[in-house]
């Protein structure tokens, strides 16, 4: 594996040197625009709609539009007025438990292995998180961006980072629109909830595949061989009673576990109550 960045890990006095590497990769399948009269894939040119010419790479530049239409051009040079220890260092602010971070707020996983210089730093540091049970929330620069991240324990040995999003970069819930009409009756509540607990389990990340992706990759292999592709009769789709849909989700979740469905509890009916039952 590649490392894609160096620098260090820096808290309080210590800093330790670390690689950075992905440690997820996109599979989905790509497709290319094809002139579909002769199979030849299509180009693009780099056109300037003010000199009504394609232009070469070393005549693009990097610009921020400030006002509509209006840019400012932003040289390797100019940046060059950060600091550099700021690009090159994963600045430790605080050690948080992990349990406190909404998911919502993370973004893209990196792991990060120790320079030969920085064995035994990068070891103490994994320690100290471990035993403490506490992540580390810092501030890291990749591709001219800094991100907020946090660093945590990871498998036996290692440590990964997460770079997160800033809360401002994170869109308002209240802006999705919910009909306060929808009322639940209490069985159904029951129900679902008896619902999700049968369909509970423990996480194996093994046991889920990418259906869609393989039979995209099924359909590309028969087009080659020349297959004929079989298309599938689509469902109709039917409103459904959502109790109705309740009970049979249950009742196939139960048999797909082997158990007999349960009913959902009940109050006690006048006639128990007065027995004192």
């Amino acid at each position: 594996m590649r490392a894609m960045w160096r620098g260090s890990i820096s808290f309080g006095l210590i800093n330790v040197p670390v690689k950075m590497y992905a440690a997820t990769e996109k599979k989905s399948i790509s497709f290319r625009q094809i002139h579909r009269e002769c199979g030849t894939p299509i180009h693009y040119q780099k056109m300037c709609s003010t000199c009504g010419r394609e232009v070469e790479d070393d005549e693009i530049a990097r610009g921020y539009e400030f006002e509509k239409g209006r840019y400012v051009i932003i040289e390797d040079k100019d940046l060059e007025s950060i600091p550099d220890e700021t690009t090159r260092t994963v600045d430790i602010i605080d050690f948080v438990d992990l349990v406190n971070i909404d998911p919502i707020y993370y973004d893209r996983s990196y792991f990060l292995g120790p320079e030969e210089t920085g064995q035994k730093a990068y070891i103490l540091l994994r320690k100290a998180m471990e035993e403490g049970g506490k992540i580390a929330i810092a501030k890291v620069v990749i591709r001219s961006k800094q991100s907020l991240a946090c660093i945590r324990p990871y498998g036996e040995k290692h440590l990964v980072m997460e770079t997160m999003f800033y809360p401002d970069e994170v869109r308002k819930v209240e802006e999705v629109p919910i009909s306060p009409q929808a009322k639940l009756h209490e069985n159904e509540v029951k129900m679902a909830v008896q619902l999700v607990s049968s369909l509970s389990t423990s996480f194996d990340p093994n046991k889920y595949t990418d259906d869609y992706r393989q039979a995209m990759i099924d359909i590309i292999r028969a087009k080659v061989e020349g297959e004929e592709i079989s298309i599938p009769t689509p469902r109709e789709e039917k409103v459904v009673d959502l109790m109705e849909a309740l009970k049979a989700s249950l009742e196939l979740a139960e048999k797909e576990k082997g158990e007999k469905p349960k009913k959902p509890a009940k109050g006690k009916t006048k006639k128990k109550a007065a027995e004192g039952g």
